[in-house]
């Protein structure tokens, strides 16, 4: 097994209405099948994803942006946020009435009930509003936190919380990360643990948390309807996730 894919998941190995195309599930069957090893590279939480890594037999991912990385099963690496600057960042979103939700690995819970922001953002990815739980982040590794704000509100934070790094996703939310953390971080350990080259590493993406991803890796692939700013850096566009993107890039790239 000389090459590794990794696959991020909203936009890419699912569809703009979050189903799995019937062509990028049998792509990544036959990826596995003749020998390439496929991972997920994702924002997403792991308890977000345990169905579609079920369905397509992936045991190996890197989540929350690189922040909690799994091989075969393992956690292999874990880079949780500080929880003073969880505080500072709650009592920001406090002054400001922006809320906020935590992750960690198994759940994720919000600063205030029934908030309009929150409920628009998960939708798109298919959530209810989580469980109110304020003292969520105390005594527990947090991973990932959003913050639920519009962008004319990002000055409020950007400056403020130089240890902390900020990833719009959605009109209203924010991913929040380590500063520094991304997912070609987390993609380093795990094919370190591998010991692939990082010619032989190819990932694919959408997003703009995807582009330090697809600078790092030995061939980064943007889907069609990627963001415009992951292009630039792309080695190779290929067509639509609606499109069976997925299926005609791997076949573009000879892995299939």
């Amino acid at each position: 097994m000389s090459k590794i894919v990794f696959f991020d998941i909203d936009g890419t190995l699912l569809d703009h209405d979050k189903k799995l195309p019937i062509t990028a599930k049998k792509a990544v069957k036959e990826l596995q099948n003749s020998g390439v090893y496929v991972a997920i590279a994702t924002g997403r939480a792991p308890f977000m994803f345990e169905s579609l890594r079920e369905e397509l037999g992936i045991e190996s991912f890197v989540s929350f942006n690189g922040q909690y990385v799994v091989f075969e099963g393992e956690v292999i690496y874990k880079n949780p946020l500080n929880n003073d600057e969880i505080q500072r960042l709650v009592q920001q979103g406090k002054e400001n009435n922006h809320p906020l939700v935590f992750m960690n690995h198994g759940t994720m819970k919000a600063t205030v009930k029934h908030h309009r922001y929150i409920e628009d953002s998960l939708m798109t990815l298919k959530f209810p509003h989580p469980e109110v739980d304020k003292s969520f982040y105390q005594n527990r590794e947090i991973y990932q936190s959003l913050l639920f704000i519009e962008e004319e509100d990002e000055a409020l934070y950007l400056e403020q919380f130089p240890e902390l790094r900020f990833i719009r996703w959605h009109p209203f939310s924010m991913d929040v990360l380590p500063a520094g953390g991304s997912k070609a971080e987390g993609i380093k350990k795990m094919i370190e643990r591998l010991g692939f080259q990082i010619e032989n590493v190819f990932a694919f993406g959408d997003g703009l948390n995807d582009i330090e991803m697809i600078q790092t890796v030995g061939t980064g692939v943007a889907m069609g309807n990627a963001e415009p700013a992951l292009k630039q850096y792309a080695d190779y566009i290929t067509k639509d996730v609606a499109e069976d993107g997925i299926q005609h890039g791997l076949k573009h790239l000879q892995l299939i």
